[in-house]
């Protein structure tokens, strides 16, 4: 039986990943504000109680209401299904891109890393857009509560190049992360495939998924931090975060390594059960579909 058309690989991966967002999108609320208020002295999690990932979901609850923890989801995923589209397509593309340019007939990890790094480029014109409404509308400040009202507001006061205010960050954030991820996931089936070569191939798959996505989020979040902090729009940020690496070192100096790293429990607590549902979800979904499609 020859591979499912990629149009049915896409609504299986798009609808997995709709229905991933549906169910841990109160993660990335609670994220976002950890992320955007700079720490006042070096950050650990005894010096700022209020900042923690359970308290932060307390207020937001007792201050603001249930509905806040969905505030922002129609931009991720309005995103969702093109997002996937380039990231996976644009994956393979390097890949085989990368192949012919260093002549070689197969993947290796060199080249996993290549072209993830070039697909997470790619991706990031996409996404910033996206994840600047998104941010918006989950800070709480705006008097807009719609994707729509507030993609017009972006627009009417800084025109279609305010879309892409925090696109460097953007871009680090996904180089660094798909990079990461794909190269890591190269690297762990080939243990896997080296010392344990009769283990099940969905369990070398959940655990290669799980350790990809949370290890490479070590390498990414400290330009995720910055990315929030520019794409929130306050004043004192905008002005002191000129580049990416500049913007890290300024958060090193002034609040700790640790502030670097803000956000990071919600985002683990999301990657561990999303990379097992997402996977589960896809093969289920990709089954299905093959059960009624009909394939040379």
């Amino acid at each position: 039986m020859s591979s499912l058309p990629f149009q049915y690989q896409l609504m299986a991966g798009a609808s997995a990943g709709i229905s991933e967002i549906c169910l841990m999108y109160p993660l990335d609320v609670i994220k976002t504000r950890m992320q955007i208020n700079p720490s006042s002295i070096h950050y650990s999690m005894k010096a700022e109680p209020d900042h923690t990932m359970t308290k932060i979901l307390v207020n937001i609850i007792k201050r603001e209401g249930i509905p806040t923890l969905y505030r922002g989801i129609v931009s991720p995923i309005i995103l969702e299904t093109p997002k996937r589209a380039i990231k996976f397509t644009s994956n393979n593309f390097f890949q085989k891109f990368y192949q012919n340019l260093l002549n070689v007939s197969h993947t290796n990890q060199s080249i996993s890393l290549l072209a993830g790094a070039s697909a997470g480029v790619v991706e990031s014109f996409l996404v910033t857009p996206f994840e600047l409404v998104k941010i918006k509308l989950q800070n709480g400040e705006l008097t807009e509560k719609s994707f729509i009202n507030c993609f017009k507001t972006i627009v009417r006061q800084n025109g279609l190049k305010g879309l892409m205010l925090g696109w460097e960050p953007t871009l680090w954030r996904h180089l660094v992360w798909n990079s990461g991820y794909f190269g890591i996931i190269f690297q762990v089936h080939r243990l896997l495939d080296a010392f344990f070569p009769y283990s099940s191939k969905t369990v070398n798959n959940l655990l290669a998924g799980s350790l990809g996505g949370c290890l490479s989020c070590f390498l990414s979040v400290p330009f995720d931090v910055v990315k929030t902090r520019i794409q929130n729009g306050n004043a004192t940020p905008l002005n002191k975060y000129r580049f990416p690496f500049q913007a890290i070192n300024t958060i090193r100096r002034e609040e700790g390594v640790l502030s670097l790293y803000k956000g990071i429990v919600p985002i683990l607590f999301r990657m561990g059960p999303s990379g097992a549902y997402l996977y589960v979800t896809f093969t289920a979904l990709t089954e299905f579909f093959q059960s009624f499609v009909i394939m040379d």
